[in-house]
This record gives structure tokens, C-alpha cells and sequence, in this order.
């Protein structure tokens, strides 16, 4: 039988994830960019909503491993951006034929 391990994640990893949602990014897409669940993200949201958002003990994630999900939040928020203009610009190019 297989054994889950359950990640343990930094508070200011938490905290970095709620900011970017309270900054108006979708919850599916910052849960997506930064490998955690939807859920996970919602529960978190909840917490720090209560003043009950805190770090639980275990194996920490680093300031690189922080970077890095901070980087691809930005990319996934630059990609999404990309393809609204991308559709803005195919429809008025129709519209001014």
C-alpha cells in the first residue's frame, strides 16, 4: 500500500497565496500555478478570513521554492492577459474589414 505524504507549506508561502487572490486573481488559476488544490487554497482563504491562518510544523518550503510559484503566478496572470489581447485584436481586425 501506498503511503500520501501531506505537504506542509510555509505561512508566508499561505499568506503569498491569499494575496493573490485578494488581488483579484481567479482561486483555480492561482491554486493551479502554485501545485496546491482548490480546496486547499478555499480553507486557507477561511482562515486568514478568522484571523486562524498560521504555519503548521514540518518539512518548510524554501525562499527558492516561494520564487519560483511567485514566478508562475505572474506568468500564468501575463499568459492569461496575452490571450485576451490576442482575441481583442482578431475581433476588431474582423470588425474594421
Amino acid at each position: 500500500m501506498v503511503e500520501m505524504v501531506r505537504a506542509r507549506y510555509t505561512l508566508e508561502f499561505k499568506q503569498e497565496a491569499v494575496r493573490l487572490v485578494r488581488s483579484g486573481q481567479p482561486v483555480s488559476a492561482v491554486a493551479r500555478s502554485l501545485g496546491i488544490s482548490d480546496q486547499t487554497l478555499h480553507n486557507w482563504l477561511k482562515a486568514e478570513a478568522a484571523g486562524r491562518l498560521r504555519e503548521v510544523a514540518g518539512k518548510a518550503i524554501s525562499v527558492e521554492q516561494m520564487e519560483i510559484a511567485r514566478l508562475k503566478a505572474e506568468l500564468s496572470k501575463t499568459r492569461i492577459e496575452r490571450d485576451i489581447l490576442k482575441k481583442a485584436a482578431a475581433y476588431f481586425a474582423r470588425e474594421s474589414r
